[in-house]
């Protein structure tokens, strides 16, 4: 999905009332913003805009499918496009359904311009915020794919706070090759500190390496030694 300015931004309005969709398209174009409309949500979903578009405008109640269907739909196909809901038929629990769903705004016919030209602003202002951070994840993702298969074990130990000569010890390497590790990942991954690389982790979902591992092990390595020495007595 590319990140595009409110004047290449397209909202789409989905709405049975003609009078309606040439209503609101009339308003966003007014305002330099371009608008598609559609009659029912099936037409919407055979159309191409429904991985296009920045903002959707939907009517609550739709021959077939409504406007409330529509959102839980693509809340499961994960398409996160902001919407604007408009209804001459709401009430208070079909709005609080449709906020916690994510909603920008509920409006109620007949609903003032510039209601919902803020809304559709809010709405264009979110959909540029996640753009770019699903931008960035795609980054991060990629540098990440960089890594070795050492490098990305060493990052394990690193997140969890353990010292250089403790990954080491792990690992079963030099104290230097672990630096030399850490060293690449970081410039790999662009941090700039452990901070920092904690952060990219959990966004990447990595988990650092378990250190009660390491207590397991001197427990288990103590109660060797104690069963070997009490064989030497016996």
């Amino acid at each position: 999905m590319l990140n595009r300015p409110n004047a290449e931004a397209i909202v789409c309005v989905v709405d049975d009332d003609s009078d309606i969709r040439d209503g609101v398209k009339l308003l966003l174009e007014s305002v330099g913003i371009t608008c598609v409309a559609f009659s029912s949500t099936r037409e919407f979903l055979e159309s191409e805009q429904i991985g296009n578009a920045n903002c959707l405008i939907l009517d609550v109640r739709l021959p077939g499918a409504g406007g409330l269907d529509l959102q839980a739909e693509l809340t499961r196909a994960q398409i996160r496009t902001p919407i604007i809901f408009i209804t001459a038929h709401g009430d208070i629990p079909m709005s609080v359904r449709a906020i916690k769903a994510g909603a920008i705004e509920f409006l109620t016919k007949p609903f003032r311009e510039q209601e919902l030209l803020d809304a559709v602003r809010a709405a264009l202002e979110r959909d540029r915020m996640q753009r770019i951070q699903d931008q960035d994840l795609r980054d991060l993702q990629a540098r990440f794919e960089t890594l070795t298969e050492r490098e990305r074990k060493v990052m394990t130990f690193v997140i969890a706070g353990l010292l250089n000569k403790q990954t080491a010890a792990q690992i079963g390497v030099s104290e230097v090759t672990v630096k030399v590790h850490r060293h690449r990942l970081m410039n790999k991954l662009g941090a700039k500190s452990v901070p920092d690389l904690v952060r990219m982790a959990e966004i990447l979902r990595v988990d650092p390496f378990a250190t009660n591992k390491i207590a397991d092990r001197m427990v288990d390595a103590d109660v060797s030694r104690k069963a070997n020495h009490n064989r030497h007595k016996v």
